[in-house]
């Protein structure tokens, strides 16, 4: 498997096993906690050694801490010491105001606890509303929080390119920032990726596959109508929309299959390689609830898309019309059609 050295001595899988669709929060049904564990330990296995989850996925950090301990009863302590674990700090919106150095700390111990952890592997801070001009001074708690060793390395996550940038001449030290990348959504384009060039950060990136729209299940399918599964395919339909609509992101899809059928692999694997080779990218994270599509997955660590590939991609992304703007500006506005199905109260409700 891929690895990438995002820091001197910090090393992770560049297939990253994302948390998010193991929420009670995504809208599918939870996995039992017994069946998370067990396939946490077949990505390991596999060598897919690094998860993303956050402090907001419901759940998620405690099915990840005794994925750990059981990782570490059955593999032992040196195979525990390859597993990374990236999780987030995501005060709410309504809280920013109020959010305070005793509020930081209790937060990242939460997260120690729920993992199992005695130092957090990376924290990715995210801070909702601009407006709120606090975000280089609960940085700066994080930090702190680092140097007393409750923390390794810090990052941020979707934050856009003139805010990373506040945060980097503020004095914080960012490894990585977490941002949408896919085929449909190249926004990091517009501004981070040449920031994180010039300062020495990589990109871990989220929704290469857009909730599963980018796959074999969506090949000549009529557009959906009306409410869709998840939580996750109502918003990147939306990511699709403004993509090109859905006659366009079929003309995607086709030439993926054509593709992947060269190579031997799923559509999925061409997507997700596509965006693992943009500049600055050091990882993707992988949304898959279970092992069902571990196969999937894995082959992208084999594949190698070639200079017809990737020409034949840039015929179809030539034509997109968006999505427009910088890394999760949409999704910012909360009367817009991104940011009103976003939900920015879970920690609130969490214990």
């Amino acid at each position: 498997m891929e690895t990438v050295e995002l820091a001197p001595g910090y090393r992770i899988s560049r297939l990253i096993k994302g948390g998010w669709q193991l929420s009670t929060g995504h809208g599918s049904a939870p996995a039992s906690a017994e069946a998370a564990v067990t396939d946490m330990m077949s990505f390991a296995d596999a060598g897919i050694t690094t998860f993303d989850c956050a402090d907001i996925y419901t759940g998620v950090e405690e099915l990840i801490g005794q994925f750990r301990e059981h990782y570490r009863r059955v593999r032992g302590n040196e195979a525990l010491a390859s597993v990374k674990v990236h999780t987030k700090f995501v005060p709410d919106w309504s809280a920013l105001s109020g959010v305070d150095r005793a509020y930081v700390v209790r937060v990242i111990d939460r997260s120690l606890r729920r993992l199992r952890q005695e130092r957090l592997d990376l924290v990715q801070f995210h801070w909702w509303n601009y407006d709120v001009p606090r975000l280089a001074e609960v940085a700066y708690w994080l930090s702190e929080l680092r140097g007393q060793g409750k923390i390794d390395r810090l990052g941020g996550t979707n934050f856009d390119t003139w805010h990373t940038r506040v945060l980097l001449e503020a004095g914080i030290e960012l490894t990585s920032m977490q941002a949408q990348y896919s085929l449909l959504d190249a926004r990091p384009e517009n501004g981070l990726a040449a920031l994180a060039a010039r300062h020495g950060f990589s990109l871990l990136c989220y929704g290469a596959l857009a909730g599963g729209f980018i796959g074999e299940r969506w090949l000549d399918q009529p557009e959906p109508r009306g409410a869709l599964e998840n939580r996750s395919l109502t918003k990147y339909k939306l990511i699709i929309d403004d993509f090109g609509g859905w006659d366009l992101f079929q003309e995607l899809l086709r030439a993926l299959k054509r593709i992947a059928d060269k190579h031997g692999v799923g559509i999925g694997a061409v997507a997700i390689r596509h965006v693992l080779d943009r500049p600055r990218v050091a990882g993707v994270i992988v949304g898959a609830r279970d092992t069902s599509h571990l196969a999937g997955i894995l082959a992208v660590d084999r594949l190698r898309l070639d200079r017809a590939d990737e020409t034949a991609l840039a015929a179809i992304l030539a034509q997109r019309r968006g999505p427009r703007g910088d890394t999760f500006e949409l999704e910012r506005d909360r009367t817009g059609r991104h940011g009103s199905i976003m939900k920015y109260e879970l920690n609130t409700i969490r214990t």
